[in-house]
């Protein structure tokens, strides 16, 4: 959490209009979901680790009763969203009956989780989500990625990647090898340090949950063997030929191939058998956007085809696509990036004493100016004239009018 000042406030603005211009050209639909969700929503198996992270909210007034709790669920009845995912899921199963199908949803709002903060990452932050629920092919997953890089790219944010991998790949991965079903979960948690421990630390750690060496090696000999690109989805094709449902992988590579051709910003897509995404409620293609500057993850996504239905009881498609919010914010704060505008920033500076009537024609030439298109910033000229300046020019500022007693 933390106080955000009038030059960061610019540019969040700046880039949230931004969002909703870009996205909104790809028929996404803007919606809101409360701050506040119930507990039992919020504690449904379906946020991963977040649901440790909870800031819970206690009973109020009557219901809460404190002489006879005896575990901390007769303390709370609520608390704060902790993603927009899972509020999109109960909104949907709420209002699904008045909602276009496919919907194509865009969402931003505060989430807060009781994390460590680091750069980039804050206990309160917004988060933006773009879904379309309804949709069972991979036109879905194109126009996400599409739209999410097209945005990236009216940023000014250039030769970044698009990891991409699918969560019934790395099943049949570990199935290949000869790791139980019941052990995937644990390979996968491994797996996901690979860019921090290398292709040997995986190994070690496998060695030490107990697996088979053979296991391990054939497992590992796939990764060794994969190429980032189409190429290694074929490769995967064929060697998981017994194992992997047919069409998976001509899916992704189609995928990968469309946006390659119609992108318009300046990225690459990347085949990454290594992605694993946190979230449990993944059922399909997943994605990541990389960033060398950041060092990291700026964005993720993924389809979830089976979270909805907890809510439903009816199974509905569904696949989302979320960016950083702060960690774009910050990137471009950290790189000086000017809002572009039409017509400037323009300071007037009036002398001290100014006469009513002479006041009266410098708002008028302002009002006009305004009218006009022009930023336009009044105020009354200091002592230290050019302190003044060195602070408007630090907020944008590049033209300065000076208005004197004696005009």
């Amino acid at each position: 959490m933390k106080d955000i000042l009038p030059k960061e406030m610019a540019i969040r603005n700046y880039v949230m209009n931004m969002i909703r211009e870009t996205y909104g050209t790809f028929g996404f639909s803007a919606i809101e979901t409360p701050c506040v969700e119930h507990i039992e929503n919020l504690c449904s198996k379906q946020g991963g680790e977040n649901e440790k992270l909870i800031f819970k909210i206690m009973k109020r007034g009557e219901k809460l009763k404190l002489d006879t709790a005896k575990t901390e669920n007769d303390l709370i009845d609520s608390g704060l969203r902790y993603d927009l995912t899972v509020p999109l899921s109960r909104y949907y199963s709420n209002n699904a009956n008045e909602l276009p199908a496919p919907f194509k949803a865009l969402q931003m709002g505060n989430v807060w989780r009781a994390d460590r903060p680091q750069r980039g990452r804050f206990r309160q932050f917004m988060q933006c989500d773009i879904d379309i629920l309804g949709e069972p092919t991979y036109l879905a997953e194109i126009e996400l990625v599409l739209a999410t890089t097209t945005l990236l790219g009216k940023l000014d944010f250039q030769n970044f990647t698009i990891r991409i991998n699918d969560r019934r790949i790395l099943k049949a991965m570990a199935q290949y090898s000869g790791f139980p079903a019941e052990s995937f979960d644990t390979v996968f948690i491994i797996l996901d340090k690979m860019d921090k421990i290398g292709i040997e630390g995986v190994a070690e750690e496998l060695e030490k949950e107990g697996f088979a060496k053979e296991s391990i090696d054939t497992y590992l000999g796939l990764f060794r063997e994969i190429t980032n690109d189409v190429e290694g989805v074929r490769y995967i094709k064929e060697k998981l030929s017994d194992v992997l449902e047919a069409g998976i992988a001509e899916d992704l590579e189609t995928i990968i191939n469309t946006v390659e051709s119609v992108k318009t910003a300046d990225f690459k897509m990347s085949f990454d058998p290594t992605l694993v995404r946190g979230m449990s409620y993944y059922t399909g293609p997943i994605f990541e956007i990389s960033m060398d500057e950041f060092g990291g993850s700026v964005g993720g996504g993924g389809r979830y085809d089976e979270m909805i239905g907890k809510f439903t009881g009816n199974n509905t498609c569904a696949c989302g696509f979320s960016i950083g919010f702060e960690r774009i914010v910050m990137l471009l704060l950290e790189r000086g990036y000017e809002i572009p505008t039409k017509n400037g920033k323009k300071a007037y500076l009036i002398e001290k004493n100014m006469p009513a009537d002479k006041l009266l024609n410098i708002l008028k030439q302002a009002t006009e100016e305004r009218s006009a298109g022009t930023q336009i910033n009044i105020s009354i000229m200091k002592k230290n004239k050019k302190f003044q300046k060195d602070q408007l020019a630090a907020d944008g500022y590049t033209e300065y009018v000076e208005f004197f007693n004696r005009d």
